[in-house]
């Protein structure tokens, strides 16, 4: 029986916080312990639609990559590229662009979230929106249907972007009348940790709240000690499920460790000691692998060696998948 293939791609968007590595980035590494056939990219062709500026894609493309080598991604395992390396994407995007309905692209919640932004300021519903950010589920579909991907890891508000590779895949093999494609799943874990911020709300670059992962002791304590608490004084008991500091804690902790922090706020545990508790537990956890990732990002040569290693690998799929794709649709050579 054919294992099934894993892929996940990662926003090359700023610098990676306590919030992605909970909620993405050690599920997916934890998953690809699991799949032989597992593909991890960096997603930086999407990142063009957010950001314009050459020095910060390059830069954060630099850092995640680091990233998720540091955290123990095994590369020689899971197949690791840059989105933009494998020139095949971009191509297939081209294909499956000419049988995706414009209706599809109207109902993606991207683009609906930006028109609806706009109406509410002014009467034109696309000013600013550019087609890289209208069409890009199908450049996502692209990067899922090239490796024929059966299992795509997924935050919750992603889930529309596999439904929508699932239905431009079952147009291509319709009209071209072939299984060229199977049908991806989205695989969404309801356990995964969605960390808040400093201010309570959903940890985010956009909100301005994040926790770096990899910042240094001193810097990682004193952003703890910035998480918004309530005046409750040390003595007082503290409602753990009310409390923020709370949830990125059981993000982190041991069901041991978790019941016992919990039983300490309930029991009056002033909120310094506590940001000192959090500290150390992220602290302890995340130190090997900080030492690691400030010694990749001096040494950039070993990300791009990976990097290349992975593209190569990845291409062989690619490339025929395309020739397959470009046959199909009569692209074909003429002897």
């Amino acid at each position: 029986m054919k294992q099934k293939t894993v892929l996940t791609g990662i926003s090359t968007t700023g610098t990676p916080h306590l919030g992605n590595y909970a909620g993405a980035i050690r599920p997916a590494i934890e998953l690809s312990k699991t799949h032989d056939n597992a593909y991890f990219f960096l997603a930086d062709l999407h990142s063009l639609i957010k950001c314009q500026d050459p020095e910060l894609v390059n830069q954060s493309r630099l850092e995640i990559a680091a990233t998720w080598m540091a955290l123990g991604l095994d590369t020689d395992k899971a197949i690791f590229y840059r989105q933009s390396d494998i020139e095949e994407i971009p191509q297939i995007t081209w294909l499956l662009n000419c049988v995706t309905a414009k209706g599809t692209m109207n109902r993606a919640h991207a683009y609906k979230a930006a028109v609806d932004e706009n109406l509410a300021q002014e009467n034109d519903p696309d000013r600013g929106i550019t087609m890289g950010l209208f069409s890009y589920p199908v450049l996502m579909a692209a990067d899922i249907l090239t490796f024929n991907a059966d299992l795509v890891p997924v935050g919750s508000d992603q889930r529309q972007h596999v439904e929508i590779a699932r239905e431009i895949a079952q147009r291509f093999n319709h009209i071209y009348q072939a299984e060229f494609f199977v049908m991806p799943q989205e695989v969404i874990d309801d356990e995964t940790a969605i960390l808040p911020g400093l201010d309570g709300r959903k940890m985010s670059k956009s909100y301005n709240n994040t926790i770096p992962l990899f910042l240094p002791e001193k810097k990682l304590q004193k952003a703890i000690n910035r998480i918004v608490t309530n005046s409750l004084e040390p003595g007082e008991a503290k409602d753990p499920d009310s409390a923020h500091l709370f949830d990125i804690y059981k993000a982190f902790g041991t069901t041991e460790e978790t019941a016992a922090f919990r039983a300490a706020l309930i029991d009056g545990m002033g909120w310094g000691d506590a940001k000192k508790a959090l500290f150390n537990l992220i602290n302890e956890q995340i130190q090997e692998s900080r030492e690691r990732y400030y010694e990749l990002m001096a040494n950039p040569q070993i990300i791009e060696e990976t990097l290349q290693k992975g593209a190569e690998r990845a291409r062989i799929p690619a490339r025929e998948m395309l020739q397959k794709l470009k046959d199909a649709v009569g692209l074909r050579n003429f002897i």
